[in-house]
């Protein structure tokens, strides 16, 4: 099966670039940006062999697995254009979830999954992470930014000996291919993108994914360098800090880290 966008996305003028196999997918959106593409426009593969992810860790998708890449050039400031990757985790959950349904009416023993949105960049499946989002943007011409989300996802096949436990939609039990997972996120994504609205609309982005939120009231430890910051997780903020609730009742906002929820805060502190 070919990767097509459904009729949103279509609608809406969004464009496709597919590879049979590339580097990078994220690497190719900021070079045709360079090159002067203006998008909305996706960079897909079900084979990705060079990808990155948060804090240039590597982000190897192997064959069947999901890297797409969305290009969006706006006139935004940087710190409003970063709350476009809640928008992306919304628009994967509600990707997955339609998938995840779509499977279970093929094949009624499937278990019903239920997908969360883990601060800052992840999706997870129960306990283990199924997708990451990665972010990047640059200034291109007439002061405009070129945003790309890179989202990977695990569809076939999930890494083993990460710090964080993998999954994979078919270690889960649902069979589905990665053309159809992009299609269903390439709708949900137009739906999304629309309501953010060039940052507008991130208090509604913000209230959905805090529908989704994994972790929220639990301990929770945030590793920054050699650094670690504790508490409950209270909410996020209208920039899309965590909000950090201290033993001492402060309120802190913090922006990056790798994140550990109840029992594994305490060995991210460490």
């Amino acid at each position: 099966m070919a990767f097509s966008l459904g009729p949103r996305a279509t609608s809406a003028g969004y464009r496709l670039a597919a590879f049979d196999s590339i580097g990078s997918t994220n690497a190719e959106a900021l070079t045709q940006a360079r090159a002067g593409e203006a998008g909305p426009c996706w960079f897909v593969t079900t084979e990705q062999t060079a990808g990155r992810g948060r804090r240039q860790r590597t982000w190897v998708a192997p064959r069947g697995n999901l890297a797409s890449s969305i290009l969006e050039v706006i006139d935004v400031a940087p710190a409003v254009a970063a709350t476009l990757g809640f928008a992306a985790g919304v628009a994967l959950e509600a990707a997955l979830r339609t998938i995840s349904v779509e499977a279970r009416m093929r094949s009624p023993e499937s278990e019903d999954m239920t997908f969360g949105l883990k601060w800052p960049n992840d999706v997870l499946a129960g306990r283990k992470k199924l997708a990451g989002i990665l972010l990047e943007a640059e200034a291109v011409a007439q002061d405009h930014l070129a945003v790309v989300v890179g989202i990977g996802t695990n569809v076939v096949a999930a890494p083993e000996g990460t710090p964080y436990p993998a999954a994979s939609l078919r270690g889960l039990g649902i069979d589905i291919g990665a053309e159809d997972l992009f299609r269903a996120l390439a709708e949900a994504w137009t739906e999304f993108r629309g309501i953010w609205d060039k940052g507008r609309g991130f208090g509604e982005i913000r209230r959905l994914w805090l529908d989704h939120a994994v972790g929220l009231g639990q301990p929770v430890s945030i590793q920054s360098g050699p650094s670690a910051i504790s508490g409950l997780f209270d909410t996020i903020d209208e920039t899309g800090c965590m909000i950090v609730v201290r033993p001492d009742g402060k309120r802190m906002p913090v922006s990056a880290g790798d994140v550990y929820f109840g029992t594994a805060a305490s060995m991210g502190a460490a």
